[in-house]
């Protein structure tokens, strides 16, 4: 759940409570321009709402949020002596957007790239600013799966802006109440340390989600081994595509965190690097079990179809035993409805005359039947081939132990 600042009543910039909001989104393919479109168009939903301009102003000492009315509000806040965090809030209004621009300084491809989401997360360094693009991953509370939004990053000398595709939802909630007690060490820290931040809870994001999958993984295999059906696969081929999903987003990433460490300029200062190289190594571990989760996957469809072909097997085998018990009786009631004339020959099956041959007929079948039911026993035909700990009432194996997420 992502922690945030409540909504004021008032337009005006006024200090604000911290309280809880709830989450919502879904995720969505990378954007592109149409062939032919002038560098800079932004593409921008008419009739969505201005976007929040929340600011947060801090020092070593204090530290001041308030919602500003207007883009222009951002000036004063540009060249102060403290560290000034603007946090926009969503993507509604393009007049608003290209006034932040021109306040800020932004080239036109940047406020594009900012604006005309999703867009591949990447480092873009320009005169006094540089560009990050990332994406916040989220648990999705109402349905299965995840969600994602674009996180845009601009930072400068005395200020970091962030442009967020939604203001419902992030993953920043700790981070400001750092910010607001005044605990840990980023109060004492510039706007290179509070990026980090931010991209290091972007990054640990991602931990939570792959723990949920990884335990619908363990789940999967269970039930690919005792009960495979249609649905099965289908939910194996969503978990393949989420976790692929998942390495499209962490990938580049990684690669952007790469670049900030060693090509970000003076705008980073080594103390920050080295912070920087713990958060690197955090995408490789989320990498690690992308990976390690979709060879996990892949395996699960090999599981699958020798599943389904052992069970097809076993309905094989006992339609089998039973046209083999069925043989040599169709053989006898066979030979005995060839209908000779008894009475034109003493060999035209002289014991259709006997006074116990019909008796006799069904004990030789019946003696042949479980004389091969006992066979087939002893060969260890009848006995089905799957561990019996998991062939009960219901085919449901014992559940596995959850980890502890608190």
């Amino acid at each position: 759940m992502a922690v945030d600042f409540q909504r004021p009543r008032s337009s005006q910039p006024n200090p604000q409570n911290w309280t809880v909001e709830e989450e919502d989104d879904s995720y969505i393919d990378y954007y592109y321009d149409e062939p032919g479109s002038m560098p800079g168009t932004l593409d921008v939903d008419p009739d969505a709402l201005p976007p929040r301009i929340v600011l947060i102003d801090y020092s070593e000492s204090k530290a001041t949020r308030v919602e500003l009315p207007s883009a222009e509000a951002c000036a004063p806040y540009l060249d102060s002596g403290s560290v000034s965090w603007v946090d926009v809030q969503g993507l509604g209004h393009e007049e608003t957007l290209r006034q932040l621009g021109r306040i800020f300084g932004l080239h036109p491809l940047v406020l594009e790239d900012i604006v005309n989401v999703p867009q591949r997360p990447k480092v873009e360094e320009y005169a006094q600013q540089i560009l990050l693009i990332a994406r916040m991953v989220m648990l999705n509370e109402e349905e299965d799966g995840f969600i994602t939004e674009q996180v845009s990053f601009i930072l400068g000398r005395n200020y970091l802006l962030t442009v967020q595709e939604e203001p419902e939802r992030d993953n920043f909630g700790l981070v400001r109440e750092r910010i607001r007690t005044g605990k840990g060490t980023i109060r004492r820290h510039g706007t290179d340390y509070l990026a980090y931040a931010l991209v290091d809870a972007i990054v640990d994001g991602f931990f939570p989600v792959l723990e949920i999958y990884g335990e619908r993984l363990e789940d999967l295999e269970d039930e690919v081994v005792v009960r495979p059906t249609a649905h099965t696969l289908s939910k194996v081929h969503a978990l393949k595509r989420d976790l692929l999903s998942l390495r499209r987003l962490v990938w580049p990433l990684r690669d952007a965190i790469n670049v900030l460490i060693r090509d970000s300029g003076d705008l980073i200062s080594p103390e920050v690097r080295v912070y920087l190289r713990d958060c690197y190594d955090h995408t490789v571990q989320v990498m690690d079990m992308v990976e390690t989760y979709r060879e996990v996957a892949s395996s699960l469809m090999d599981v699958y179809l020798s599943s389904v072909g052992n069970r097809m097997n076993e309905i094989m085998k006992l339609l089998t035993v039973i046209s083999t018990i069925f043989i040599p009786l169709t053989f006898i009631v066979g030979v005995y409805g060839m209908n000779f004339n008894t009475e034109v020959s003493p060999w035209n099956m002289p014991e259709l005359n006997w006074p116990w041959g019909y008796a006799m007929c069904w004990a030789v079948m019946l003696g042949l039947s479980g004389s091969l039911l006992t066979f087939f026993w002893r060969r260890g035909w009848l006995m089905p081939t799957a561990p019996l700990e998991l062939v009960d009432k219901d085919l449901t194996p014992p559940p596995r132990p959850r980890h502890n997420r608190d």
